[in-house]
């Protein structure tokens, strides 16, 4: 990471969301991993929830966080599979505005040194709506480890240089 000590950290505040049909508060691994490498970067967890398979609670529980002014970004973890029931992508789709789509083909890149061609699987994207950077990654740890650590922790870090998502938020809502 191309840390630019001169400039000034900013803690964003993040909402997890895992999309599991299985999983609980007590064995979300991949929402717990998540919650701690947001936190030690120094960021928000400003919200943590758990949603079915469903892409239309998914979009709902979206959208009440979009229009939350304390949540600048949201991460999901979860549902971005292939399967019947996997449905973040589409849910994602329902509340965006634009896509980011460097985000999934630079997280396939970083699982395939992972994963080998099995990433192909994956469709980890991310978009922007209404000035609030949603990240959808898959539900391995594995899968969100590779997120978090090769992508999101140096582009929600201000510091980062030549550029990062951070600086961008502030004009996210222009027209």
């Amino acid at each position: 990471m191309a840390v630019d000590p001169e400039r000034q950290f900013k803690p964003v505040a993040i909402a997890l969301l895992t999309v599991s049909d299985t999983r609980g508060p007590e064995d979300d691994t991949s929402g717990d991993i998540l919650a701690e490498r947001i936190k030690a970067a120094g960021h928000r967890l400003a919200a943590r929830a758990i949603e079915k398979d469903d892409a239309s609670r998914i979009a709902s529980r979206l959208n009440n966080w979009i229009d939350d002014r304390g949540i600048d970004c949201i991460v999901t973890t979860g549902g971005t599979g292939l399967t019947g029931r996997d449905v973040t992508p589409e849910a994602l789709d329902r509340v965006k505005e634009k896509d980011i789509p460097g985000f999934g083909e630079l997280f396939r890149w970083i699982s395939y040194r992972t994963i080998g061609t099995s990433t192909v699987q994956s469709r980890a994207c991310a978009v922007v709506s209404r000035g609030t950077y949603i990240f959808a990654l898959p539900g391995s740890n594995g899968a969100v480890k590779d997120g978090w650590d090769g992508i999101l922790a140096e582009q929600l870090d201000s510091r980062n240089r030549p550029c990062n998502f951070v600086e961008l938020m502030p004009r996210l809502r222009e027209s």
